[in-house]
């Protein structure tokens, strides 16, 4: 049997901080990114992609904002934008996907599934939002906005700007993840939890409803993992490796830590919120619950061997 990979894709896999959001960009952004899932595909791996939606939602928001203020339309709640993300980036991964797969004469199945996740409506994060979405503003535009609207803003702690922050409440259920694992280990490529997933709870005993929220992409992807017995899950972002003192002369890249060590460095403020903090809190949670490597690294080096910061029980 095949080896099951949970490879989690970060919104900047289709969106970069830098560029405007064509949709040109984005396809070659994913284009790109999906190249990469070839070492694991041809190292014999099933695979299931999910991905964040961070600058995507946010300009979903902005659209949505302009469509009510010019033309009067209804504006539609965050967890709608969420399953908007979750459609076209999808689509744009699974195009881009099948592209790469195309040219190396590969042959898949790949399934985008619209995924919705169970919440808590009294999780204390509705109380403290932290979870970035949208572009980078400078702080007088921030202001403003908030003044606006009463939208909450924090400072990105690499420098680039001020962005807005919503509820990132913990993922308790994932909806159709029978399905998920086994259209994967069917061989066929699944896109899933897409954004985290569209946050939902109980508004009443059998009746679903979604929240305003934003699901932390990586703690729902380690959860998938964990619950479909995948063998390894790795979670992507801009850097090679974790890196300790990230920023000053004395940073170092971590090659290997166990679950002890990453709850060290977490409580000893190495890893910011917003940023690094969660992936090492999602790794964590896949090593505690599978006993199996989480790897946290960048796409060029996914699944090189001795590739990105490894974490597992001891």
């Amino acid at each position: 049997m095949k080896k099951l990979a949970v490879v989690a894709f970060g919104g900047n896999a289709l969106l970069r901080g830098d560029q405007a959001g064509t949709i040109d960009e984005q396809e070659k952004n994913a284009l790109d990114t999906c190249e990469r899932l070839l070492t694991l595909i041809n190292r014999g791996y099933n695979v299931v992609l999910t991905h964040g939606n961070g600058p995507q939602v946010g300009n979903i928001l902005l659209a949505n904002a302009a469509g009510f203020q010019i033309h009067n339309l209804p504006e539609m709640p965050l967890d709608i934008c969420v399953a908007y993300s979750q459609g076209f980036i999808g689509y744009v991964l699974e195009q881009q996907l099948r592209n790469v797969l195309r040219t190396h004469e590969l042959d898949r199945d790949i399934i985008t599934i619209i995924t919705q996740v169970l919440v808590d409506k009294d999780d204390p994060a509705f109380q403290n939002p932290t979870k970035p979405i949208g572009p980078y503003y400078t702080k007088e535009v921030a202001d403003k906005i908030t003044i606006e609207n009463g939208s909450v803003f924090k400072e990105d702690p690499r420098g680039r700007g001020w962005r807005k922050v919503v509820a990132s409440p913990k993922p308790l259920v994932i909806s159709n993840q029978r399905s998920i694992e086994n259209l994967a280990r069917d061989g066929q490529i699944v896109i899933a939890v897409g954004g985290g997933g569209i946050p939902t709870f109980f508004v009443a005993e059998n009746k679903l409803q979604g929240i305003d929220a934003v699901i932390d992409k990586d703690l729902a992807s380690a959860l998938l993992a964990g619950n479909i017995n995948a063998d390894k899950f790795f979670i992507l972002t801009d850097v090679p490796k974790v890196c300790i003192n990230y920023n000053t002369p004395q940073e170092k890249s971590i090659d290997r830590m166990s679950v002890k060590q990453a709850k060290n460095y977490i409580e000893e403020g190495h890893f910011a919120e917003g940023s690094m903090a969660p992936k090492v809190r999602a790794a964590i949670h896949f090593v505690k619950h599978t006993g199996r490597d989480a790897i946290i690294t960048s796409a060029p080096v996914l699944g090189i061997d001795n590739g990105g910061t490894r974490i597992s029980i001891v």
